[in-house]
């Protein structure tokens, strides 16, 4: 899990129950479990969803909800209670405390009392003040054309994280017309993105990880849906709300986009923290990220998240050296995996991953050295900045560029 804390909410008065979910939305570093508006059906969701956070109000019945808070604080242990009152009176705040509440809040509360609550047990619970110790790490994972190897690349990551005991790792597969992640892992879903879209407002973290497909590996997988028609429900705005929910329920967040760069694909690209764009030493192929790295410079901070990984790396023929890829684009490639036709299709077939597949194989050894790369424990990237200088050698290579 990411860093986030969960929060669950009582509240039997309808528009204080309804300011402080909204107030909650709005913050990056909870996600809202669950809301209730009666104090006796607290306990369960408590029991049921085991919040980092129990937040219950006073006023509707001062006694009962204290019960509760004594309750909750005897029988939920690792769930931590605030108490909220519009009252100010002394007694009240003490009987409250004494009765397990961790802090007590006044109503109507501020935003920025609430986040600084919030961020003192986030402190203890975490380390950190902000709740983002460790925030989701979102990869997507691009291609300057087909076949050069996103899904294998996405999927074998995906394991390689998730072979972790420290992560929590989920791979989404937004190829929504030919996606075939779940192949590489010999999966049979039993959801798909499009019933997580039609059910977004409905889910909570439990229902979502029971919506995914758990790869023996560890890994998390959400699938593209199974018939074509089903994409239509699938809009930038939905897969939008489906990222931030996955952020706050996994460590790690890999999607395996489609060549299409849709509207979808690039609410996903903007979402990601780092942009893995796969190619190999061909023409068409860095033809391709010439366009695609002009396209993002439209983008506001999308180029320094991507990062150029070049697939099938010793071809024998018909490949242009590295030197003058690198020449050529104007910027240093973040890493090599190298050609190994059999093993891949060995792993595809098999629907095995490589680290179970060809635990000591060459393009097993270059996906960790990746992963861990990603992850930043390999000394950091060695590849020199882009070469403003090469910027119009780049540019040049795309048709029409060099005259605008």
């Amino acid at each position: 899990m990411s860093n986030v804390l969960r929060i669950a909410l009582v509240d039997p008065n309808d528009s204080t129950r309804e300011m402080l979910k909204a107030m909650l939305l709005g913050m990056d570093t909870v996600w809202l479990e669950a809301d209730c508006s009666r104090y006796e059906f607290f306990s369960d969701i408590i029991e049921q969803t085991a919040p980092d956070v129990g937040v219950v109000t006073l006023d509707s019945d001062e006694d009962r909800a204290i019960a509760l808070v004594e309750r909750l604080s005897k029988e939920a242990k690792d769930t931590v209670i605030l108490a909220a009152s519009e009252s100010t009176d002394g007694h009240l705040i003490l009987r409250t405390i004494r009765s397990g509440a961790r802090e007590f809040l006044t109503l109507p509360v501020t935003k920025d009392d609430l986040a600084a609550a919030l961020g003192r047990v986030s402190q203890q619970k975490f380390g950190t003040a902000d709740g983002g110790g460790r925030s989701c790490e979102v990869i997507a994972i691009a291609g300057a054309t087909g076949g050069v190897g996103t899904t294998s690349a996405s999927v074998n990551l995906g394991c390689i994280l998730a072979s972790d005991s420290r992560n929590s790792v989920a791979l989404l597969d937004l190829d929504l017309a030919l996606g075939d992640a779940d192949v590489f892992l010999d999966a049979i879903p039993d959801y798909t993105l499009a019933d997580v879209v039609q059910n977004i407002s409905r889910l909570d973290i439990q229902l979502l990880k029971q919506s995914l497909t758990k790869h023996s590996s560890g890994l998390y997988l959400l699938p593209r849906p199974v018939e074509l028609h089903d994409t239509a429900s699938i809009t930038d705005e939905s897969l939008r709300k489906v990222i931030g929910l996955l952020k706050a329920s996994f460590s790690h967040l890999i999607i395996d986009l489609s060549k299409t760069y849709s509207p979808v694909d690039m609410a996903a690209i903007e979402a990601a923290s780092r942009v893995i764009l796969m190619t190999q030493l061909d023409l068409p192929c860095l033809r391709n990220v010439v366009r695609l790295m002009m396209s993002f410079e439209e983008i506001e901070g999308l180029q320094s998240k991507v990062e150029i990984v070049v697939n099938r790396a010793g071809l024998e023929s018909g490949q242009i050296s590295l030197k003058k890829a690198k020449e050529t684009l104007g910027r240093e490639v973040y890493a090599l995996l190298p050609n190994d036709y059999r093993t891949m299709v060995e792993v595809r077939n098999n629907g095995v991953p490589l680290i179970t597949q060809a635990p000591k194989a060459a393009i097993t050894q270059a996906m960790r050295d990746l992963a861990a790369k990603l992850q930043g424990k390999s000394g950091g990237k060695v590849e020199a900045e882009p070469d403003k200088s090469a910027e119009s050698k780049w540019k040049k290579f795309w048709p029409g560029a060099a005259k605008s």
